[in-house]
C-alpha cells in the first residue's frame, strides 16, 4: 500500500514517486483490507493509474474534504453516513455526477442533486469479545447497556472522528423524550465506558487483549475482524440504526474522470458480491440478487431504527459538541449538574 506517508511530492502535489503512472487519492474509512484489495484490483485494470488511498475515519475524511475544498487533493471520498455527504453537499464540496446504476439506489440512500449515492447499508449495534462474553448474556436491549454489570467492561471507538460513533450517539438521543434525557442516556453510558480508543485498530487489539469485554459498532467491520479474533455481533432490541454509506467525487477533484472510472469500478455487481462475501458490505443497490449475498444478509438479523437523519445532519455537530466538552469521562458528574442521576 501507498497511503498518508508516500512521498513528499506525492503529499503537496500528488506527483507520483517515482513513475510516470497517474494518481488518483482515495479518502475512504473502509479499512485497508478492503482498500488494499480495489487498489491493486483497479492499477490491474489501469496499469497507468497509482491508486493512493487513505484510510481516515468518516469524520476525518469530510473534514480533509472541507478543508481542502479551494486545493482539492483526493479524487473520491468513498465511505461516511449520508449525513455527512448530505452536509458536504449542502456547503457546495461534491460535484455531481451519475453512475450506471443511479437508478437502482432508492431516493432516500441518494441525493437529489446526484452529489453522492448509497454504496452500503451499515447496521450499528454490539460487538463483543467472545472469548469473554457468552451470547446469551450480550446487552439484549440498548438500555442494557446502563447496566451496573458493564462497568469498565465497554471500550468505545472515540466519536468526534466516527461517522459511526456520531450516528450511534444520535439515535441514542433521539431514542429519548427529549435531547437533554438523551444526554443523560450518554452520561450512565460513559459512567459504564472504560475509555475512548483513538482509532478503530486500538480498539480491535484492546477488546481482543481482554482490555474491555464489547463497544458498540457496525456489523460489517465485526465481520470483517471476527475473521482474526474473537468477535461476534449482536444487534439491540428493539432496533438499530442503520447508516445509508455512501460515495462521492469532491469539488473540483484532481481526477474527476478517473474518479468515475473507480466509482464504477468499485460499484459494478460484481465487486459488490465481492466486498458482500469478503468484506460483509450490504449493497444499497435493490438489483444485487439475494442468492448472491451471504446467508446471513438475507436473514436481516437486525431491524432498522426509524431515525430523522435531516435532524441528525442539522444538530449532530451541536449534540457531538456538548457529549464532547461536557460529558466525556465526566459521566457522573454530568448527572449530578442535571438532576439525572
Amino acid at each position: 500500500m501507498r497511503p498518508v506517508l508516500f512521498c513528499l511530492a506525492a503529499v503537496l502535489g500528488l506527483a507520483a514517486c517515482g513513475d510516470d503512472r497517474t494518481p488518483l487519492l482515495v479518502y475512504s474509512p473502509h479499512g485497508k483490507e478492503m482498500l488494499r484489495a480495489y487498489e491493486e484490483a483497479f492499477e490491474a485494470e489501469r496499469p497507468d493509474v497509482d491508486v493512493q488511498w487513505i484510510d481516515l475515519g468518516s469524520q476525518e475524511a469530510y473534514d480533509r474534504v472541507r478543508v481542502e475544498q479551494q486545493n482539492p487533493q483526493a479524487s473520491v471520498w468513498w465511505g461516511a453516513p449520508q449525513t455527512l455527504f448530505a452536509q458536504a453537499a449542502d456547503e457546495g464540496l461534491l460535484q455531481p455526477f451519475e453512475p450506471s446504476w443511479a437508478a437502482a439506489v432508492p431516493a432516500d440512500a441518494k441525493d437529489a442533486g446526484g452529489r453522492w449515492y448509497g454504496t452500503y447499508l451499515t447496521p450499528e449495534g454490539v460487538l463483543y469479545n467472545t472469548a469473554a462474553v457468552d451470547s446469551a448474556a450480550v446487552p439484549a436491549t440498548w438500555d442494557d447497556l446502563l447496566d451496573p454489570q458493564w462497568r469498565d467492561r465497554l471500550l468505545i471507538r472515540s466519536p468526534l472522528a466516527s461517522g459511526t460513533m456520531r450516528t450511534i450517539w444520535a439515535a441514542m438521543i433521539l431514542r429519548q423524550p427529549t435531547v437533554e434525557d438523551g444526554y443523560r442516556w450518554l452520561a450512565r453510558l460513559d459512567q459504564n465506558t472504560k475509555g475512548y480508543a483513538a482509532d478503530p485498530t486500538q480498539l480491535y487489539l484492546r477488546i481482543a487483549r481482554g482490555e474491555a469485554d464489547l463497544t458498540l459498532w457496525n456489523l460489517p467491520d465485526t465481520y470483517l475482524q471476527a475473521q482474526s479474533y474473537p468477535f461476534a455481533f449482536s444487534a439491540p432490541a428493539p432496533a438499530v440504526p442503520v447508516l445509508v454509506d455512501g460515495v462521492a467525487i469532491p469539488k473540483g477533484a484532481p481526477q474527476p474522470d478517473l474518479a468515475r472510472e473507480f466509482v464504477e469500478f468499485v460499484t459494478t455487481p460484481d465487486a459488490l458480491v465481492r466486498q458482500a462475501q469478503e468484506f460483509g458490505r450490504i449493497p444499497a443497490r435493490t438489483d444485487i440478487a439475494q442468492d448472491r449475498l451471504p446467508a446471513w444478509m438475507a436473514a436481516q438479523i437486525y431491524t432498522p431504527m426509524d431515525l430523522d437523519w435531516e435532524r441528525i445532519a442539522a444538530e449532530g455537530a451541536g449534540w457531538m459538541q456538548v457529549w464532547d466538552e461536557r460529558i466525556k469521562g465526566r459521566g457522573a458528574e454530568y448527572l449530578a449538574e442535571t438532576g439525572g442521576a
